[in-house]
């Protein structure tokens, strides 16, 4: 299977050229159909790292697409997957963070799509990098939604999944839908899978969400998705 590997980004410039170069480097060509990259309105030198690669003409199938408003990370997100030529996306967190070696270890485990079989693979972060109070955050995000949705993911918060693209076409879009992307598929019929998955640094640039942001958020979607 062939994979279009999308990448939201905002505001991650000395990160973003970093995980584009290493996508390539780990994901065997002949599994890599494309990388997306989705600038979500960024004021500094995001741009210029992604049309430096393009212009070496080094990374083929590199593409890059602009938000000329900010819109979200979903809404980033769905932007890439429309204009995805393969019919299995990866997506990637923009700051680094994921690690583009875990892509094909998921894929292993999707299904074909149409076929019996996980229609979904998420990553779960086994060696959380984050300091405490977001680890802690992220646990009683994760026991509260599966409470609700019990969708059984232990980490909707990672960013690293691979899915059919057709099926996430299929699904209704909402601000912030990327978090509780194991609860919708299984909702519409579909098969999930989670494989451990590796979790790094930020190298540069600072998150764009608080403690406070996320329960808000979330709290408010948890809601709609119920």
């Amino acid at each position: 299977m062939r994979v279009s590997v999308v990448i939201p980004a905002l505001n991650e410039a000395g990160n973003i050229g970093r995980l584009v170069k290493e996508t390539y480097e780990h994901v065997p060509a002949d599994m890599l159909g494309e990388v997306i990259v989705i600038d979500d309105g960024s004021d500094d030198t995001t741009p210029d790292e992604i049309k430096a690669l393009i212009d070496s003409a080094a990374y083929p199938g590199l593409r890059y697409l602009r938000h000329g408003a900010r819109s979200g990370q979903s809404t980033a997100m769905r932007t890439g997957i429309l204009a995805a030529g393969c019919s299995v996306i990866a997506t990637m967190d923009g700051d680094g963070q994921n690690d583009p070696r875990d892509i094909p270890k998921l894929l292993a485990r999707l299904a074909a799509p149409g076929m019996k079989g996980p229609a979904l693979v998420g990553g779960v972060r086994t060696n959380r990098q984050a300091d405490g109070s977001k680890r802690w955050a992220s646990r009683w995000a994760n026991w509260i939604r599966d409470a609700v949705l019990k969708d059984n993911c232990p980490d909707t918060g990672c960013g690293i999944k691979v899915y059919w693209r057709e099926a996430f076409l299929r699904l209704p879009f909402f601000t912030s839908m990327h978090r509780y992307l194991p609860a919708l598929f299984i909702t519409y019929g579909h098969e999930v899978a989670y494989e451990p998955v590796n979790d790094r640094q930020r190298v540069a640039g600072v998150s764009k969400y608080s403690n406070l942001v996320r329960a808000i958020v979330g709290l408010y979607d948890l809601f709609g998705v119920t």
